[in-house]
């Protein structure tokens, strides 16, 4: 897990710019956090592309592996920041081949220079990681820029001024004197529908990210191409048929493949354990043939938020199951205010989750105690049906499958309007049914479309009268309609989560707080394997009985507890509702007060009356942006 860095500057270009070693500086070591143990560069002769690096080392800890690295003719020059788990199986089958020079003993990294000079692009089909590159082949004088099939591994770029940057973060490219700091408003118009910005867009205009499963090809004219070389339904097998107990002996050998592929490491490995079924199964899974204790980490609240303690107990109990070394961190309000400021600076855009504050406390624990690799149980709800809300929301789409004329659901959201229920969110669920579009838009929502009209300022207001954030989901209902092989609502709400939130919210909490103390989360439920198998299953298997995460629990019953698996789902909240009305409300008030004076993006008098209702959550996504401009672009 590292921090990358690069640019290329156009040949066709009037502008006389040309890397030094102090422009790559001044963007690389923004990251040291993501990269602690090593920073490095290469800039080519003539002075038209560099690259740069900051090493966390984890796999092949020697200076032999240190990145950027070439291979042996120095035709091709790579900076990589995340893991290939199975590059030993790689390796091996390029030495069969022959034709390679190695000096590494096993870097994955060489791994990934010698594969792209034997496969090209198609090396990418091998890779089983998480994964951000950057790679320069000067024969053919273009730029590769990667991200994973996922979206684990964030990657952002900037075209300007006859160059294009890239880096990991975005605060990097913001080292360049010629980048722009300015809001893009209509990503901010999508970021108070998802909690994020939907890739390409960034809340920075002029700067983008590479969506997961997509690479860029950069020509050294300027000329480039965008590829989407991985969708999970060009690599589904459906399950059409096959008994239950069979699908559930193959889920539990794929992630137990999953996850030993997960502890290969060359330094300390733990898991994050909050006690439901996810990390409980990490956590046993983990412990399989370990010679030694493993460590879990375990995040709570001081005080009385019993709605976000009862897990505790399940955790502690599940360490004890496996034998572990058990590590726990109670967080304070004050804890919370504190962070806010670092939070700010981490997340680089506002990722509007609260839960971003205990992602941080619980990795902090972690590197406190040895660690720098951590297990992290992302991926399983989106998969396995796993939310109440979703139960609503699948409920909800087939009543609104039912055969009745669209111009009787008109008449009712007329008549919900003349009730004054405009902003509710059923009036946007009866809106989007009538409308003929999924009332599922993802499993995070903000703010629904008739109360962001409300909420934005009266220029804003006109600016987007005529558009609703349905526009940047289409192009993914679009590839849903043409490849899936089963077109069921639950699938349509687990492919946009997969292609959304997952990628753009909930792994970019995990990725910006624990690379924030220099730790690396790995998710093995999103193996891009395990991935495939889960969308192969049926929905008929996965909602059977109407039981949440009915056919992940088959799979992993005799490898947890039943206590584990049957009780009520419980998630990994923090109490942000309660602590509005503590000091964290003051801060906000102040801080949304400041801001709405000094801009022109929301209704100053809309935004007091949600303090004023104690809409805690929503507020919180408002001072996220508010927070981000004072840093960022103010």
């Amino acid at each position: 897990m590292c921090g990358i860095v690069g640019v290329l500057t156009f040949n066709n270009s009037h502008s006389s710019f040309t890397v030094t070693e102090k422009y790559l500086t001044r963007m690389r070591d923004t990251m040291v956090h993501r990269g602690p143990d090593g920073a490095g560069m290469w800039i080519a002769p003539d002075g038209k592309v560099g690259l740069a690096h900051r090493r966390l080392s984890i796999i092949d800890l020697s200076e032999a592996a240190a990145q950027p690295m070439c291979n042996e003719d120095a035709t091709l020059w790579v900076s990589f920041n995340g893991e290939i788990y199975n590059h030993a199986e790689i390796r091996s089958e390029l030495e069969k081949l022959g034709g390679h020079r190695w000096k590494t003993d096993h870097s994955d990294t060489e791994v990934i220079l010698h594969a792209f000079e034997e496969w090209g692009i198609d090396c990418l089909h091998k890779f089983r990681g998480m994964f951000a590159i950057a790679l320069w082949d000067a024969r053919e004088r273009e730029l590769w820029l990667i991200r994973d099939r996922i979206g684990i591994k964030p990657l952002y770029y900037s075209i300007h001024n006859g160059r294009i940057t890239f880096a990991s973060e975005i605060k990097a490219l913001l080292q360049d004197p010629d980048q722009k700091r300015a809001v893009h408003e209509e990503a901010f118009y999508h970021y108070l529908s998802f909690l994020t910005t939907p890739a390409p867009q960034t809340l920075f205009d002029g700067i983008k990210k590479l969506p997961g499963g997509t690479w860029l090809r950069i020509k050294e004219d300027g000329q480039i191409r965008e590829h989407r070389y991985w969708d999970v339904w060009d690599h589904t097998t459906p399950l059409v048929g096959v008994s239950e107990a069979e699908i559930a002996e193959q889920l539990i050998a794929e992630l137990r493949t999953a996850v030993k592929l997960r502890k290969l490491s060359d330094v300390p490995v733990g898991v994050f354990l909050s006690g439901g079924i996810d990390s409980s199964t990490n956590a046993a899974l983990f412990s399989e043939e370990e010679g030694r204790p493993i460590k879990t980490f375990t995040i709570g609240y001081k005080g009385d938020y019993q709605t976000y303690q009862n897990e505790m107990h399940y955790a502690y109990q599940m360490a004890k199951a496996v034998g572990a070394e058990y590590h726990e961190h109670l967080l304070t309000i004050d804890d919370l205010l504190n962070f806010l400021p670092q939070m700010v600076y981490l997340q680089d855009e506002p990722i509007a989750d609260p839960v971003c504050v205990p992602v941080y406390y619980v990795s902090k624990l972690a590197r406190d105690n040895g660690v720098i690799v951590s297990q992290v149980g992302e991926g399983s709800d989106e998969l396995f049906w796993g939310y109440p809300f979703w139960q609503t929301m699948l409920r909800l789409q087939r009543y609104d499958d039912l055969p009745l004329p669209r111009v009787l659901k008109y008449l009712g959201l007329g008549g919900l309007q003349v009730l004054g229920k405009a902003q509710k969110g059923y009036y946007e669920w009866l809106r989007r049914g009538a409308d003929g579009v999924p009332i599922f838009w993802g499993g995070a929502e903000a703010f629904t479309e008739a109360q962001k009209q409300q909420l934005l300022s009266p220029r804003l207001r006109r600016t987007f009268a005529n558009l609703t954030s349905w526009e940047v989901l289409k192009p993914i209902r679009q590839r849903f309609e043409e490849k899936a092989w089963e077109k069921s609502h639950l699938n349509w709400m687990s492919y946009l989560d997969l292609n959304l939130r997952l990628p753009e919210l909930l792994l970019m909490r995990v990725d910006k707080m624990s690379m924030g103390v220099s730790l690396e989360g790995r998710v093995p439920f999103l193996d891009h394997k395990f991935v495939e198998l889960a969308m192969s299953i049926p929905e008929s298997i996965k909602t059977r009985n109407g039981n949440l995460k009915h056919i992940l629990k088959k799979s992993v019953r005799g490898l947890i507890a039943d206590e584990l698996i049957d009780r009520k789902k419980q998630g990994f909240g923090v109490p942000v509702y309660e602590w509005f009305f503590e000091r964290l409300g003051e801060k906000t008030k102040h801080e949304l007060d400041s801001f709405c004076d000094q801009t022109d993006f929301l209704n100053k008098s809309e935004v007091m009356d949600l303090i004023e209702q104690g809409r805690g959550s929503q507020v919180w996504y408002l001072l996220n942006f508010a927070l981000w401009w004072n840093k960022f672009i103010s």
